[in-house]
Order: structure tokens, then sequence, then C-alpha cells
């Protein structure tokens, strides 16, 4: 496995970036490739997108599966703050990559958000997969611990999204999933974005970056 490239490469046209990663995984016997970008950038949407589009057999895995389950958060007085970096199992995640990398699993957990909860090995990769693409907040996360997933990444994509657009987007979300006016916007600001915030502050380079603007 390759440290993602220096060289970044602003890239707007999904398919040409498919088509770019293809060819960067070439030789690559199972390429691991990181979709990473603040909440509310449209990840797992882009993820899904280029795997669609790459023209060799890939699969998605999110890192969303990797949630603490709401018993430990609330013992540990992190409940509030989910979705922040403390509130993974980094060490789970890690060793996840590795064994799908090397062929040790072909399992991986989900995260239903109906229900707030993971669901253990709630995905498979399909035989044949010659892609990994992992999409997560803190793929590309420069703080002590996360910046060592760095190493795993053939190659990497940042979403960089507007302030104004995340919160637009963060609010919206919980306003889908039921709640008032004013709580969708409490969560979004004193949560969302303030992970938001420090994930752009603390963000390795990447090979591609995407720029949403809406």
């Amino acid at each position: 496995m390759h440290k993602a490239q220096k060289t970044v490469t602003e890239v707007s046209n999904i398919s040409e970036l498919a088509g770019l990663i293809a060819e960067a995984a070439q030789g690559i016997a199972r390429c691991a490739l990181a979709v990473a970008g603040p909440p509310g950038s449209g990840k797992s949407t882009l993820a899904d997108q280029l795997s669609a589009q790459i023209e060799r057999p890939s699969c998605v895995i999110p890192m969303d599966g990797f949630h603490l389950d709401n018993r430990t958060l609330e013992t540990r007085g992190l409940l509030a703050r989910k979705g922040a970096p403390e509130t993974f199992d980094l060490r789970g995640f890690s060793e996840l990559i590795d064994r799908l990398l090397d062929g040790r699993t072909v399992l991986y957990p989900t995260f239903d958000r109906v229900s707030d909860a993971v669901v253990p090995d709630g995905g498979s990769v399909p035989p044949g997969t010659e892609i990994l693409i992992f999409e997560g907040n803190y793929l590309l996360f420069d703080e002590t611990d996360w910046a060592e997933l760095n190493r795993r990444w053939d190659a990497s994509v940042w979403i960089e999204v507007p302030e104004d657009v995340l919160q637009e987007r963060l609010v919206q979300r919980w306003r889908d999933h039921g709640l008032s006016e004013q709580a969708a916007q409490d969560r979004a600001s004193q949560n969302d974005m303030r992970n938001a915030q420090r994930i752009k502050s603390a963000v390795l380079p990447s090979t591609w970056v995407v720029a949403a603007s809406g």
C-alpha cells in the first residue's frame, strides 16, 4: 500500500475522476481509495457515484459502521458529541481496513440512521472486487492516531464545500429526521459544524479535490 499522493488535482467531472481512479489503481491487486470530507459534504453520494462509474469492480465501505454505541457514549459523556473523532472506534476501523485489503474478511459493519445504531456485518465485499472505496469524515484527518490511516490509501479524494452550504445541508438533514426548526438549527450548529470546522482545519493532502458549491 502506498501513501496518498501529495500533488493535489481539482476535478469537477465525476466521470473524469472515475477514470483517473481506475488509472491510478492499475497494477494494484486491491486498491484502497479514501473519500473524505466534513459532515454534509456528500461523501456517500460521491462514493456511490464513483463505484457505479469506475470501470473496475469496486465496493463502498462507510466509516459510519464504527460509531461507538450510544450507551458507551453516554457513559463517557460524549453522546451529545456523536460524530466527533473520539466517538468512533478508530482501532476497529484500522484493523478492518487491513483485513479487507489482504482478504482475511469480506464483512464490514454498517450504520442504520433510523435506529441510530451499528449493524454488525451489515455489508459484504463482493467476490472479485478490485477497488475498496472507504468513505468517512476522518480519513484524511491530521490528528494523533487518525493520521496513520493515510498510509493505507493508494489514492484519496477530498470534498471541499463552503461552510454556509454545509450548514444548510446539515440543518435539512435534521429536519428530515423530524426535528423542529430550532432543534435542527441547534443540532447542526452545536455539533455537526463544530466537527466540520475541526476536520477542515486539519485535513491532510489528497490526490484529488472535488469542489461543491451547492
